[in-house]
């Protein structure tokens, strides 16, 4: 993307995009009240892709490099078809709450990924940072007790650390290729290879699709409707769109660590909008 003039212009990015990430778990709970996970997350794929396609001709592109496409791949497995199979189960099994919490482990993930593979030097505040972060993981799995809403939430919580490991690999990847890539064009191949992705699994998982699609769809309540258009046409564009915006002028340390504010936001959002608890 091309640099910003305004210094304050790359935080405000990162601010709607923590604001949409953090409202994106309450979103999630209403939408799975009408649809299987996969099929959520693959219908707010498919609607990005449709809403990219209309000016997809317009977007500049990139100075693609040799080597470039194996990173183009592994943004996309990252983030959204990994990121968000994981997710999509982990929200069925857990509350909201929780699994914005462990959405916070990502800039120390971020720090660790940076420390392997581009051998940045962990400071012994970021490990101990890492050591408690993930004892809290543990401590959440397990004196979360089972809900209406969260049958499972050690598996659910097990299952949104994978997908965190996935965001952190992903905003690691996107930093290398921010320099050159316009950040809609990014977001556009996430959203197409995303939908190409998750097609089989959402099918899979709504037979009454293909059986019959009228009785099928129907039968689902609008919040649901709502909370899909909500994560795929809002959510989905605009959350990746700021965050690719911002990134290409920050480090990928100062990116991340905004990641630390989208429990604050899940959590007031699940307490004001679904009544719930924090464990």
């Amino acid at each position: 993307g091309a640099p910003m003039n305004t210094p304050l212009l790359p935080y405000l990015c990162l601010a709607g995009a923590v604001l949409l990430w953090g409202t994106s778990f309450v979103a999630m709970k209403f939408a799975l009240l009408g649809f299987a996970p996969m099929a959520v997350v693959w219908m707010r794929m498919a609607l990005a892709s449709a809403l990219m396609a209309l000016f997809w001709s317009r977007i500049p592109r990139a100075g693609r490099q040799p080597g470039d496409v194996r990173w183009l791949l592994l943004v996309c497995l990252f983030q959204p078809c990994l990121y968000f199979l994981l997710e999509g189960f982990a929200v069925s099994l857990t509350t909201s709450s929780q699994a914005g919490m462990i959405s916070a482990l990502v800039p120390l993930l971020v720090a660790a990924g940076a420390w392997v593979f581009l051998r940045e030097r962990l400071s012994p505040r970021t490990i101990l940072g890492i050591a408690v972060s993930m004892a809290g993981v543990v401590w959440l799995s397990l004196s979360g007790r089972a809900q209406e809403n969260a049958p499972n939430p050690a598996l659910g919580n097990m299952l949104e650390l994978g997908a965190m490991g996935c965001a952190a690999g992903y905003m690691l990847v996107v930093k290398h290729l921010s320099s050159r890539y316009n950040s809609w064009h990014l977001t556009g191949l996430q959203a197409f290879s995303g939908a190409r992705f998750l097609q089989p699994g959402a099918l899979a998982t709504e037979p009454g699709w293909l059986a019959d699609p009228a009785a099928a769809f129907s039968a689902v309540p609008r919040d649901s409707w709502l909370a899909v258009a909500y994560l795929g046409g809002v959510v989905t564009l605009a959350a990746f769109g700021l965050y690719h915006k911002a990134v290409a002028c920050l480090s990928s340390a100062q990116a991340a660590a905004s990641i630390n504010l989208v429990p604050l936001v899940a959590v007031l959002a699940g307490w004001q909008m679904l009544g719930e608890a924090l464990a």
